[in-house]
Parts: C-alpha cells; sequence; structure tokens
C-alpha cells in the first residue's frame, strides 16, 4: 500500500483526529490590559508611546492579539489627574503606567494595582519607593536624579553664555517636586555667580504673562524644570523664548521640538523600557521586589537652527560635548 493510500485511510479511521481536535481547541491568549495615565497629550507623547509600544512588541506583547492599552490624557492640568487616575481605575487594568506627577496620582489612587513608572523624579526623595533596589509596595520603575539634571542646565548655560547673570526658572510653589528641584538649581546657580528668578506658571495661561515679566527683569535665560506644564507645551514655550530671543536649555526633548538646547535623560529609551517590568509583573513578579532603574544615558542635544534664529553663537566647548547637534 502506497503512502498516500495510508494517510487516506489513518484520515477516514479517526487515527489523526486527536491532533487536529487539540490544534482547534487551543485556548485563547489571554489579554493583558494596561492603562496609561498620561500628563501631557496624546500627540506630546506619540513618539514616548511609539517606543512603549516596540518595547512591549519585542517582548511578545502586541494589541489587538494579547494586549490592550487604555489611555487617559491629562494635556498638562496636573489638577485633572486624580479625576483621570480614579476613571482609569475603574477599567480595572492588569498593570497601570505613568510618568513625572501621574506617579504620586496613580500611587494615591491604588495599593494592589501594579504601578510602572515610565520616568520619575528621584522616586526616593519624592517618597515614591523606599529604595532602588527594594521600592516596596505596588509600584517599580525608572527614575533619575532630576536634581542634579536641572542643576547642570544651570551650569550648561552659564558656559555656554558666560556673561548671564539672570536666569529665569518656572516653579510650581505647591508643587514638592519642584521645590526640591529648585533648591538644587539656586545652589547650582549661586556656584556660577548667576541668581535664579522664579516665575510661577500652572497653566497654559500664564506663559504670556510670565515671558512679559522676564523681559521686564531682563532675564539672561531659562531654565526648565520637568513639570507637567513645560512638558506639555515645549513648542509654545520654543516659540515664545523665539520671540524675546532668549536662550533656553530643557529636558532632553526640548532641542528637538524648536527649543535651543537639551540636557537630560534619554526618555524614549525608558519608555521602551516599560516593557521589561510589565514583562516581570505579568509573568508573577510582584512590582515591589523588582528593582527601580537609573538611566545610564544623559543627552545634549543643541538645535543650530534655533541659535541662528536667536541670532546665538553657541561655543565650540559646548558643541563638542553635544551627543547631538541639530543643523
Amino acid at each position: 500500500m502506497n503512502n498516500r493510500r495510508k494517510l487516506v485511510i489513518a484520515l477516514g479511521a479517526g487515527v489523526l483526529a486527536p491532533q487536529v481536535t487539540s490544534f482547534a481547541h487551543q485556548p485563547p491568549l489571554k489579554i493583558h490590559r494596561i492603562g496609561v495615565l498620561g500628563v501631557a497629550s496624546a500627540t506630546t507623547y506619540a513618539r514616548q508611546v511609539d517606543a512603549l509600544r516596540a518595547g512591549l512588541r519585542e517582548l511578545g506583547y502586541v494589541e489587538g492579539k494579547n494586549l490592550e492599552i487604555e489611555f487617559r490624557w491629562a494635556d498638562g492640568k496636573v489638577d485633572q489627574l486624580p479625576r483621570l487616575a480614579a476613571e482609569l481605575m475603574r477599567t480595572n487594568p492588569d498593570i497601570v503606567l505613568t510618568s513625572g506627577p501621574g506617579n504620586r496620582i496613580a500611587k494615591q489612587a491604588t495599593n494592589t494595582i501594579p504601578i510602572v513608572m515610565a520616568v520619575s523624579s528621584d522616586a526616593i526623595a519624592t517618597g515614591l519607593v523606599a529604595s532602588l533596589a527594594h521600592p516596596g509596595g505596588n509600584i517599580t520603575g525608572s527614575t533619575f536624579f532630576i536634581t542634579e539634571l536641572a542643576a547642570k542646565r544651570i551650569e550648561l548655560l552659564k558656559d555656554a553664555f558666560p556673561r548671564i547673570t539672570q536666569v529665569a526658572v518656572f516653579a510650581q510653589p505647591e508643587n514638592p517636586s519642584s521645590n526640591i528641584t529648585l533648591q538644587s538649581m539656586k545652589a547650582a546657580a549661586r556656584s556660577v555667580n548667576v541668581t535664579l528668578h522664579e516665575f510661577p506658571v500652572r497653566g497654559l495661561n500664564d506663559f504670556d504673562g510670565a515671558f512679559a515679566a522676564m523681559a521686564k527683569s531682563r532675564m539672561g535665560a531659562l531654565a526648565l524644570q520637568e513639570l507637567a506644564i513645560v512638558l506639555a507645551h515645549h513648542k509654545t514655550i520654543a516659540d515664545l523664548a523665539a520671540k524675546q530671543r532668549l536662550p533656553v536649555i530643557g529636558n532632553s526633548e526640548f532641542a528637538e521640538l524648536g527649543g535651543l538646547m537639551s540636557y537630560g535623560a534619554n526618555l524614549l529609551e525608558l519608555w521602551h523600557r516599560v516593557g521589561y517590568f510589565v514583562d516581570k509583573i505579568v509573568k508573577g513578579t510582584r512590582p515591589g521586589v523588582i528593582p527601580v532603574e537609573q538611566p545610564t544615558r544623559f543627552d545634549l542635544v543643541i538645535n543650530m537652527k534655533t541659535a541662528k534664529t536667536l541670532g546665538i553663537e553657541i561655543p565650540n566647548s559646548i558643541l563638542v560635548q553635544a551627543t547631538k547637534v541639530i543643523e
């Protein structure tokens, strides 16, 4: 009997049926649900979300297959975060992902649902975790010492523009993280013979008035903190600074969005890394025992297009330090 005839007979007799039946009744893939509490807007964070999806995809988590992502965006309105966090928790996600001020709000909203910090400014100083090695509770992720980064921005401004003596900074007196950062910035300013001046901003409508006040006070430059309102409106800040020909340094994204200088952790790498934490939690590891990580790469980006618009010359001593120069 030839092989083809044997196969037909076997099929007819049901010899191969168990294998076929087993394949047909494989259990469906478990859908893992992630809730994202965004402090800015979907447009502002488009690149971060792309990096997030890429990091998850590399570990086998694909939307529409075994992953669902539910977004809530505050558009830089920090006062909306508690409401959005509560709304997000009611969807009962397996994991909540957030950053910046969203970390504290998410932790206040739940002590049971695992939380992953994509980006956090000094999670120890702000009380989010007990320690980097043993964060405790239901939270883990990435953090960096924002106080050191903010101080470095002051130093870079002074190196780039040695004649400046007055530097502005946006502040939120009611924000504990902002106050911690300000102390470090003031110390750095004193060390390079610069006076730091605070200009409060709480909403988008405050920027015009703040820049007008800066012009009246003859500020020589502006150093940005990682405030939610600032992160949500980098383009607005860059445009207002251009009108006043005011040098500004911000976080690692600012120069890409039209600002003059950026210095900070590579945010896209941090959002990409979220996949690692999600995978560990999905596979059964409690977030409180997953060590909090710190970035090892910090980028200095100079936007030469903006420098030309401002009529500013960037010294070679700064350009040679740059990770990237935008021509």
